[in-house]
């Protein structure tokens, strides 16, 4: 059996190029027998551009920084009353593919929005999380060394205007939607206790 995933809640609001450096410095120095990790954060308002990302996506940003960064995926936008959840999971350990990884990750935002009578799904042609069409969760990742870092970000109660300076995930006029904006009243505290026991559910994992 692998060791108990180690849940990693940071305070405050963690700066986003300082939680990429230390995720991949975990990546790094991880051993066969190095615990997964899960990090639950908010990060301060910042736009960040994936491996593929094309800049044109890139609207009217105004004064928010923008970020280029390794994960998959195009344009998205970070900010205060997002939750932010990194998964660092040893993937050949624990025999997942990069697409199971994907999906457990959009199931268990689904089954979270399906707890507050939401109706959520996911697309094959765009990874993310989606409500009458509007994006609720996108989802990027990496994977390095057989280990994934970066994750999804969930709209708790984030302002959604920011998202206007983008095309979101390369999608031009996608609409952006939050679960203050669907009627759910639950904070982000308890909002990640309960996707965390969602997501440890569909990865198999123990802690």
């Amino acid at each position: 059996m692998p060791p108990p995933v180690v849940i990693r809640r940071l305070p405050g609001l963690t700066d986003y190029a300082a939680a990429v450096a230390a995720m991949q410095r975990f990546t790094n120095e991880r051993q066969p027998d190095t615990p997964d990790e899960i990090w639950l954060l908010e990060h301060p308002p910042v736009y960040t551009l994936g491996l593929n990302s094309d800049p044109a996506h890139l609207l009217g940003t105004g004064t928010v920084p923008v970020v280029q960064t390794d994960r998959g995926g195009q344009v998205t936008y970070h900010g205060p009353g997002q939750l932010v959840v990194y998964v660092m999971v040893d993937l050949a350990r624990a025999k997942l593919g990069i697409r199971d990884l994907i999906s457990a990750l959009e199931t268990a935002v689904i089954d979270l929005a399906a707890s507050h009578g939401i109706t959520a799904v996911a697309r094959s042609d765009a990874p993310g999380v989606y409500v009458n069409g509007a994006k609720l969760a996108s989802l990027g990742l990496r994977v390095r060394r057989g280990a994934s870092y970066h994750g999804l970000a969930l709209n708790v109660t984030l302002d959604l205007a920011p998202f206007r300076g983008i095309n979101p995930c390369g999608h031009a006029g996608l609409p952006v939607t939050s679960l203050e904006e669907l009627g759910v009243t639950a904070d982000l505290h308890e909002t990640g206790e309960a996707l965390l026991t969602n997501l440890k559910r569909e990865l198999t994992l123990e802690g």
